[in-house]
């Protein structure tokens, strides 16, 4: 019998594996395991590249949304308003097309429409009953202005019903067969965006009338939160904070909050001393304004306690009201409005897409920068209604009141019984 040397039972014509086989082995397994090193190296390095290069375009895009929100408040509350309806129409236009399907949309002529009907309808109703007041003093000079715009506030909540029947009228008639489950889910799908961004987003302009400072810290506060929580996350994150936004980070969180704690208090009293960010507007006009700041902006002095060090230079400070409520404001903002991001990033999540548009470069579209946004108005909104606001009677809310609930001939009666009275008093 014919013996091999090697181990085990080699076959007759196979190459024993010698100690140079080995070798040889090896240094073919060495120089695998380098490639893939030096692959995993470059898309390492490309992933890198392409992070610093994503927040570089994030950040100048953020710096040219700065700087246009800046021009618009120093323009005043009638251009801030005219920003927010211009978002809104944004988006409304990537929400709506979303859902959007071109097969149907083509057998369905003048169904798109419908959308944008429900939508300036809303506007309509909503801006109509919070900007009424500040209408009517415009025109009050104007006799023919005067009676159509009391009219139309007067009527204003039966015009829109009127124009929203219309609507469900015609989404009704336009109902074509095969095409029934596309078309009730577009009506739903309206809705939807009028109820949770529209509505939400609206109570923002009743925001800027009662004083623009109410419109900028709390919008302020958000864009604060979100660069922050974007840079703590991106230099410390590294646990995950929720499922449905993975980038999000526990790092990210806790340094926005105490951020934008901090930033509420400071800017408060920064903008409290602008009688331009202060003072609510009367009427739709653009020119300066002037008033009394009110003990809400009246600095009071706090007397710091004795165990503060001797070098410390002050030994009382000056704190406005208002400071206090703007801690509120920075607690929601840092704690409840960041879910509204969340919302959104779920909602994106479950129809598979990255952003409702690409409008902004780095951010996405209007919407996946408005997500906490609107959450953070209508806060805001009932914040100050309910902690802020003094209920006074003024000669602006009398006269709304009057040209709501009075017909011309009984305004005409009220006005000649005044002038009696006032007569008698002189």
């Amino acid at each position: 019998m014919q013996r091999y040397s090697g181990a085990g039972d080699a076959t007759p014509g196979t190459p024993s594996p010698t100690h140079g086989g080995r070798l040889r082995h090896r240094k073919r397994s060495s120089e695998v395991f380098s490639d893939v090193n030096k692959a995993n190296g470059a898309n390492l390095l490309l992933n890198d590249q392409n992070k610093y290069k994503s927040m570089l375009v994030r950040t100048y895009s953020s710096l040219w949304m700065m700087a246009g929100f800046v021009f618009l408040i120093y323009m005043g509350h009638l251009y801030i308003w005219a920003m927010v309806v211009v978002i809104q129409i944004f988006m409304a236009k990537e929400l709506f097309n979303l859902l959007r399907k071109a097969n149907e949309d083509r057998q369905l002529p003048g169904f798109r429409m419908l959308n944008w009907h429900f939508f300036f309808t809303a506007m309509l109703f909503t801006y109509g009953r919070f900007l009424s007041r500040q209408l009517v003093n415009t025109v009050t000079s104007d006799k023919l202005l005067y009676k159509l715009v009391s009219g139309v506030i007067k009527y204003q909540m039966f015009i829109c019903y009127f124009l929203y029947i219309a609507g469900f009228v015609w989404f009704i008639v336009t109902l074509k067969k095969k095409a029934y489950k596309y078309q009730f889910s577009q009506y739903a799908w309206t809705h939807m965006i009028l109820l949770m961004v529209f509505a939400q987003s609206s109570f923002t302009v009743a925001n800027i009338f009662d004083g623009i400072f109410w419109f900028l810290l709390p919008a302020s506060l958000i864009a604060i939160n979100d660069v922050a929580a974007y840079f703590f996350g991106f230099f410390f994150g590294k646990t995950p904070l929720i499922k449905l936004s993975p980038k999000k980070t526990w790092e990210g969180f806790i340094g926005a909050s105490v951020t934008t704690m901090l930033s509420a208090f400071v800017l408060a009293n920064f903008m409290g001393h602008f009688q331009w960010l202060t003072c609510p507007r009367k009427d739709l006009s653009t020119g300066w304004l002037h008033c009394d700041p009110g003990p809400m902006f009246t600095p009071e002095s706090y007397s710091l306690p004795g165990w503060m060090p001797q070098w410390f230079p002050w030994g009382e400070v000056a704190i406005m009201p208002v400071q206090w409520h703007a801690l509120a404001l920075g607690l929601f903002a840092s704690i409840i409005a960041p879910f509204g991001g969340f919302f959104a990033s779920g909602f994106k999540r479950a129809f598979k897409f990255k952003d409702f548009g690409d409008s902004i470069p780095g951010h996405g579209g209007f919407t996946d920068r408005m997500d906490c946004q609107m959450v953070m108005a209508v806060f805001a909104y009932i914040y100050y209604q309910s902690f802020v606001m003094v209920l006074d009677l003024s000669v602006e809310t009398i006269l709304e009141q009057i040209l709501r609930n009075l017909t011309i001939e009984e305004q005409h009666d009220l006005y000649g019984q005044l002038g009696k009275l006032l007569a008698r008093a002189n």
